[in-house]
């Protein structure tokens, strides 16, 4: 039987998200609430996927109908799926977010950030094995 994944997913994906914003804030230099409020959404939507993609397992072993819709028969596929929306979502969200030097264009971070950012939620639960053991022993 699977185990939920529960704080190293939270703090993957935290991780993660502080990556996308420390991306983000590179590729346009923003003041403000704009920062804060991607900043937010970044780490948010971050450890959701992340918590998705390392609880994968545990969801299949619990949930048997997942095992008959013809996409995602493979918790694999199933993880890049949600990396794949992940990635459109980073894209999308620094598309809307107004730069400082008055454009009223996005400031639309580049797809090779997003890829990186949907990557590292993808590879996150094939990571974990090794950053266990540097873990606190009371993680799990």
């Amino acid at each position: 039987m699977a185990e939920l994944i529960i704080i190293p997913a939270i703090v993957i994906g935290a991780v993660i998200g502080l990556y996308e914003l420390i991306l983000i804030h590179r590729d346009e230099h923003f003041r403000g609430s704009h920062w804060f409020g991607h900043g937010l959404h970044a780490g948010i939507f971050a450890i959701a996927a992340t918590f998705i993609t390392m609880n994968t397992s545990y969801v299949y072993a619990n949930f048997d109908f997942l095992h008959s819709i013809p996409l995602i028969q493979n918790p694999l596929v199933f993880q890049i799926l949600v990396g794949l929306v992940m990635m459109i979502k980073v894209h999308a969200a620094s598309a809307v977010v107004k730069g400082t030097i008055g454009s009223t264009k996005g400031m639309k971070e580049t797809w090779a950030h997003s890829f990186v950012v949907a990557g590292l939620v993808i590879a996150a639960p094939y990571i974990y094995p090794f950053i266990q053991p540097m873990l606190p022993a009371g993680w799990k």
